[in-house]
């Protein structure tokens, strides 16, 4: 494909956004590669279990950062910087309520929400630590969630790039420290994320004010405001909750099968994640590109844009798929896998690797369409598509891991099917603030 004036603009987001993006689950990879190596294949499943509960929490208020992303970003494109700026803030403090209000919700209900993934003992006490401490830093990882969406929406994605790199990097350095250092087992990696993620959503905080002061926008919290931006997340609220539901699924399906099932699924989770941040590059420029085009009123280049994004989705998954394929053998190694998890995890990699052409569409597709505020639709699809994967995850459970693989590929194949229908249409192509 030869490099046009679109394809500059892409990347100028793209490509920031593939190095915050994919700094997370590097590290998370690296904080499984050090409970593997100095606490064994229990800790990695406890590990497992704890960072799908965790993730679930996170990532249903991803609309934090999403929706706060469309909203500036049209808002920005129709030249109300003031308002673009006063929605952020109310993103951040919604943010930090939330978090707050999952320490209170979630700290003593760990022990009953880890026994639901029906984990052996040693897995679940391990599990419900590392929850716990965990739980601690959900205001500071709401907050980074808010303070990037702040960002990408003011075209700015380089910001979040340095925070993320240093924050994960720190994580790192912190986890290998407490787990291997000072031996405080599963505890030392929960630590080393909470004190990570709080320091990130500080730096946040101070770019988002001095962002707010030189356009006059005050800091203190409106309630109408915070209002609308909860009410505005709601759909993509719906939306989110239903991904989690499969992948909850899947993993307590995994975690059923056996402790070796779940390890090589655990880790096989933390590829897939990677890669899909990684695609996910292309869908924050996405957000950010139809925001803006879609609040000036250009629908001709909201259009084209869109088609060059989702050829480059195509593209880029079968990069990824082919790297896949040509990492296998080492990942086993990776991780210190014994011989049964390796096994496994070798067999899972292939539907990991030739589902992410597909995976690349589907997650361009996707971000177009929040950052044009389609979050209704997109709740809708995602009930429908989760309707769809549930019957093949059940059929899966009894024909093992690489059979549960396949089933999150139909779930891929029905979000391909929703969101190229309504790509097609004109529906979603609203202009104005």
């Amino acid at each position: 494909m030869p490099i046009t004036a679109r394809d500059r603009e892409i990347l100028r987001l793209a490509v920031p956004a593939f190095g915050a993006l994919v700094a997370e689950p590097l590290f998370l990879l690296a904080d499984y590669a050090i409970v593997g190596h100095g606490l064994g294949t229990t800790a990695v499943g406890a590990l497992g279990v704890a960072g799908a509960v965790l993730a679930t929490l996170v990532n249903l208020c991803v609309f934090l950062a999403y929706g706060t992303t469309a909203s500036v970003a049209r808002q920005s494109g129709a030249g109300n910087h003031d308002r673009a700026m006063r929605s952020g803030v109310d993103g951040i403090w919604l943010a930090l309520g939330i978090g707050v209000a999952l320490i209170a919700v979630f700290w003593p209900l760990a022990p009953p929400v880890v026994e639901l993934f029906g984990a052996n003992p040693g897995q679940s006490e391990q599990a419900v630590t590392y929850l716990r401490i965990s739980l601690l830093g959900t205001p500071g990882m709401l907050v980074v969630l808010a303070g990037t969406g702040v960002l990408r929406g003011l075209q700015d994605t380089v910001t979040p790039l340095v925070v993320a790199v240093g924050s994960f990097a720190l994580n790192a350095v912190l986890n290998a420290w407490f787990v291997l250092g000072l031996d405080w087992g599963i505890a030392g990696s929960a630590w080393g994320t909470v004190l990570a993620q709080t320091l990130g959503a500080a730096v946040y905080l101070v770019v988002v004010a001095r962002g707010a002061r030189r356009l006059g926008t005050p800091l203190t919290p409106d309630l109408s405001g915070i209002r609308q931006a909860g009410t505005a997340g709601f759909a993509l609220l719906i939306r989110t909750a239903c991904l989690r539901v499969v992948l909850v699924v899947a993993t307590v399906i995994a975690t059923r099968m056996g402790e070796a099932e779940l390890a090589a699924y655990a880790i096989a989770t933390q590829v897939w994640t990677l890669l899909a941040f990684a695609l996910d590059a292309i869908a924050i420029a996405g957000q950010a590109i139809t925001g803006r085009s879609l609040g000036a009123g250009d629908v001709a280049a909201t259009r084209a844009a869109t088609k060059r994004m989702v050829q480059w989705g195509v593209w880029s998954g079968a990069v990824l798929g082919l790297l896949v394929i040509a990492a296998r053998p080492a990942l086993p190694v990776l991780f210190d896998a014994d011989p049964h998890v390796a096994g496994l995890l070798l067999a899972v990699l292939w539907p990991v690797a030739l589902f992410q052409p597909v995976c690349g569409v589907v997650f361009v597709l996707d971000g177009v369409l929040i950052g044009a505020g389609d979050q209704r639709y997109l709740a809708w699809a995602g009930v429908w598509t989760t309707v769809a994967y549930l019957p093949a995850a059940l059929a899966a459970s009894g024909f093992g891991v690489v059979a549960l693989w396949c089933a999150l590929g139909v779930w891929m194949l029905a979000r391909l099917i929703t969101l190229v229908r309504r790509a097609a249409g004109t529906a979603w192509l609203v202009t104005g603030a």
